[in-house]
C-alpha cells in the first residue's frame, strides 16, 4: 500500500505522542481504574478484594454515625479552607513579584532565582526548617516579636504557619510563568495607553490581565489541584492538631490505606474517588468562569 504524505505525517505525529501516551496509561489511567474498582470493595491489601458495591460510598456520605463519615467531611472542610485561603496568596503574590521584576533594572534575575529556589527542596525539608522558625522557645519569630504563641498547636496560628510555608515554598513556579507571559506583551500597547492618559490600574486591568489570561487560567487550575492534595505541611508541622482542625482529606486517605493498623483500602479509595470528582467539578467551573463570554 502506498504511503501518502498525510499518512506519513500522522505516523510521525503518533511517534511523538506515543511515549507520553504509554506513561499516561501505565502511571495514571491504570491506577485510576484500579482505584475505582477497589473503591467498590472491602480490601486490606492482603488476600482478594471482596465486592461491596456502593456500601463504602453510602457509609461515607450518609451514615452520620460512621467514623468514615466524620473523617471525610472534616477532611474536606479543612482542605477547602486551605484551598480558599492559599489560592489568592499563590496567585496574587507571584503576579505582584513578576510585575515588580518586569521593570528593566539590574538584579531582577538574582531575585527571581532567590524566590524560585525554595521550590527545589522537598516539602519535608522545608517544613522542618519552618518548625524551627516558629518554635515557641528558640524560634526567631517569638523571640523577635516577644510573643509566647504556640504556633503549631493552637488556632488560627496553625493555619497561618501552613499558609506561610506553602506560599514561601510554591510561589516561584507561578512567578516564572507570569514573568514569561509579561515579557511577551507588546510595549506598543502600553505606549498607546499612555497617550490616551490611562493610569497604572487601567493599564493593568485592560492590557496586562487580558494579555496573560491563558497563563492565569493554567496557574489557577494547577494551583487549585495541587492545593487539594495538601499533605506534607499539615502532616509534618501540625499532625492535624488542634482537634484535627488541620487534618486534611489526603491525611485521612493515607492513614486509612497505609496506617500501622489494619488497612481499609476500599474506604480510602472511595474517599479518593470522591475527592477526584470534586476536583474535576471545581476545575470545570474554573474553565467555564475563565472562558465565558463577557
Amino acid at each position: 500500500m502506498r504511503i501518502t504524505p498525510a499518512r506519513k505525517k500522522e505516523f510521525f505525529n503518533f511517534l511523538f505522542v506515543a511515549p507520553h501516551l504509554v506513561l499516561f496509561v501505565i502511571f495514571i489511567l491504570i491506577p485510576i481504574l484500579f482505584g475505582l474498582y477497589i473503591s467498590f470493595t472491602r480490601w486490606d491489601l492482603s488476600g482478594s478484594p471482596q465486592w461491596a458495591g456502593l456500601d463504602n460510598y453510602k457509609e461515607i456520605l450518609f451514615n452520620k454515625d460512621s467514623t468514615f463519615h466524620f473523617q471525610f467531611f472534616n477532611g474536606m472542610k479543612n482542605t477547602i479552607i486551605y484551598v480558599v485561603a492559599s489560592l489568592p496568596l499563590l496567585i496574587g503574590i507571584p503576579l505582584l513579584l513578576a510585575l515588580a521584576m518586569s521593570a528593566k533594572v539590574k538584579g531582577t534575575g538574582f531575585f527571581q532565582a532567590v524566590f524560585y529556589v525554595p521550590g527545589l527542596f522537598s516539602i519535608s525539608a522545608i517544613a522542618i526548617i519552618w518548625l524551627l522558625v516558629f518554635n515557641k522557645r528558640v524560634g526567631p519569630v517569638n523571640n523577635l516579636f516577644g510573643s509566647d504563641a504556640v504556633w503549631i498547636s493552637t488556632q488560627p496560628y496553625a493555619w497561618i504557619v501552613i499558609l506561610v510555608v506553602s506560599t514561601w515554598a510554591f510561589l516561584g513556579g507561578n512567578m516564572i510563568i507570569y514573568r514569561a507571559a509579561l515579557s511577551g506583551i507588546p510595549v506598543d500597547l502600553y505606549e498607546a495607553a499612555d497617550i490616551d492618559g490611562a493610569g497604572a490600574i487601567k493599564k493593568f486591568t485592560k492590557i496586562t490581565l487580558p494579555s496573560i489570561r491563558f497563563q492565569l487560567l493554567y496557574t489557577i487550575v494547577m494551583t487549585t489541584l495541587s492545593s487539594f492534595g495538601i499533605y506534607g505541611q499539615a502532616r509534618i508541622m501540625t499532625e492535624g492538631n488542634p482537634n484535627q482542625s488541620t487534618f486534611t482529606i489526603m491525611m485521612y486517605i493515607r492513614d486509612l490505606a497505609f496506617s500501622s493498623g489494619k488497612s481499609i483500602s476500599g474506604m480510602a479509595s472511595a474517599m479518593a474517588m470522591l475527592l477526584g470528582l470534586l476536583m474535576l467539578v471545581v476545575t470545570a467551573v474554573q474553565f467555564w468562569l475563565m472562558n465565558r463570554d463577557k
